[in-house]
């Protein structure tokens, strides 16, 4: 499994195995069948009510917690410092775990200085190696940074082949912050799956559409976590390492780009780049 270095030394696999919407009667089941399938990327958060599904899924493992790189978040019914600290104290239970290898602000509402100032202390006491946010979009990343003592190493964000957050990873860079990509098949809209023109890239190398989306995001630096409830479709998804698209075939996928360049105002460079000219005020 590829890795990509957070700005801090952290090694995080680039891949990993998401549960959003995963019940927690199921959520056992799915992450043994993604450890079997070769996911050590377990992304869950407190607002899925799957931690527990998770942790007694690794512990069943048989594989050193080591090996594990653990993901969840804080929501925002436990903004603020203490009950974000608490709120991480209480994850750790479910997980039957020490420490998270990230721990994320869920959303950018609330007191999320108080909550990011939570991790800031869990991450003093070494009750998760890195620490981040997700769905903070320019103003409220901006924001973020220029208030906290330890920036972001990672920002979760939407992120696939229609919507590649271009301007956010351009504001985002200057701060050494990685993308961690939710809804990397784009849920399934747009008919991503059968997409013609990552199925043609894709025949080149005996591989599927979704498999060539998936490989596009992994090969521009960002971290992603399908998720799927099918063994089969687990092993196919992380079944990307073994191939390489050229430059020319990247550049192609980036003209998909139509979310960034039109829809979503928050995400267009002109807006970035004002923000990243103004660092300075």
């Amino acid at each position: 499994m590829d890795t990509i270095k957070l700005y801090n030394g952290v090694e995080m696999p680039v891949l990993g195995y998401g549960l959003y919407k995963v019940g927690p009667e199921e959520a056992e089941t799915r992450v043994s069948e993604a450890i079997r399938a070769g996911y050590r990327l377990i992304d869950t958060a407190r607002f899925y009510g799957n931690e527990e599904g998770v942790g007694a899924a690794i512990a069943k493992s048989g594989i050193p917690r080591e090996e594990f790189f653990i993901v969840t978040k804080i929501w925002i019914n436990h903004s603020g410092e203490e009950k974000a600290y608490a709120s991480i104290h209480e994850s750790l239970k479910k997980l039957g775990t020490s420490y998270a290898d990230l721990i994320l602000v869920h959303q950018p509402f609330g007191d999320y200085y108080g909550t990011y100032r939570a991790l800031e202390r869990a991450l003093e006491e070494g009750l998760t190696k890195s620490i981040g946010v997700s769905n903070f979009y320019p103003d409220r990343f901006y924001d973020l940074v220029s208030h906290c003592k330890v920036i972001p190493m990672i920002n979760q964000l939407e992120t696939n082949v229609f919507c590649q957050q271009t301007g956010m990873r351009e504001l985002m860079k200057e701060y050494g912050t990685k993308v961690m990509a939710w809804a990397p098949m784009a849920q399934g809209k747009d008919n991503f799956h059968d997409n013609e023109v990552l199925a043609g890239i894709g025949r080149t190398y005996n591989k599927t559409a979704t498999q060539t989306g998936l490989r596009f995001l992994v090969q521009e630096g960002i971290a992603a976590i399908p998720k799927s409830s099918r063994f089969e479709r687990m092993k196919e998804n992380i079944e990307i390492f073994d191939f390489r698209l050229s430059e020319e075939e990247m550049n192609i996928i980036r003209q998909m780009n139509v979310m960034d360049t039109g829809t979503r105002d928050y995400t267009s460079l002109p807006y970035v780049t004002r923000l990243i000219n103004q660092k300075a005020l």
